[in-house]
């Protein structure tokens, strides 16, 4: 099956956006072929026809939403970010949070499924090492050990501070736009306090 949509029928254009759209409220384990063939008003059957499984339907909107849309976006936007030299890392991180909240609050439904999909398809996680994570890490790296020469963070891997603010970030984000996202938030004393727990961390001690 090809990924143009252009080459799609109307049958497969309007399982995949049941199925998104089944995936992103429910999760992949919740929402069965029935619920996704009802939705698009077609037989359970077609489902099989077409995608052969309920997994083959998961990876027919996911790998062609990452290697063709999410991987790019993914890079153009966050390059907005690392392209600008902030004078201190915490501008860095707050300018980060921002950029990634927009970028959720843009493509909800996809990403919703990708971050609750990952874990559970390695298929998944190594497009995403293979199309977004290898170019941010190296670039990351290089904005980190800047960060470290200026004295604003402690010396050791870079990586290891990657994980620590990268984790800290989309612990934030996936509780705010995913988990629980009708909840009290205060994003702007959220995010100093994130700020302020990494500093406790990863900024040297005076």
């Amino acid at each position: 099956m090809t990924n143009s949509e252009t080459k799609l029928t109307k049958k497969q254009i309007a399982i995949l956006e049941a199925a998104t759209e089944l995936f992103a409220e429910k999760g992949y384990a919740g929402t069965s072929t029935s619920e996704i063939a009802n939705k698009a008003e077609v037989a359970e059957g077609t489902i099989f026809k077409h995608f052969k499984s309920k997994k083959g339907l998961l990876l027919s909107i996911v790998s062609p939403m990452m290697v063709k849309l999410i991987a790019p976006m993914v890079k153009n936007d966050m390059n907005k970010v690392l392209d600008q030299d902030f004078e201190h890392f915490q501008d860095f991180i707050r300018a980060m949070i921002e950029n990634r909240k927009a970028f959720i609050k843009k493509n909800l439904p996809l990403l919703r499924i990708l971050i609750q999909e990952i874990p559970f398809h390695p298929e998944l996680k190594e497009q995403f090492i293979e199309h977004i994570g290898k170019d941010i890490f190296s670039r990351l790296r290089n904005i980190v050990e800047h960060y470290q020469a200026k004295g604003q963070l402690i010396q050791t891997h870079s990586d290891t501070i990657i994980r620590i603010v990268a984790s800290s970030i989309f612990s934030y984000i996936i509780a705010r736009y995913v988990i629980v996202p009708d909840g009290d938030w205060n994003d702007e004393e959220e995010v100093e306090r994130i700020i302020q727990v990494l500093e406790n961390g990863i900024v040297p001690r005076e």
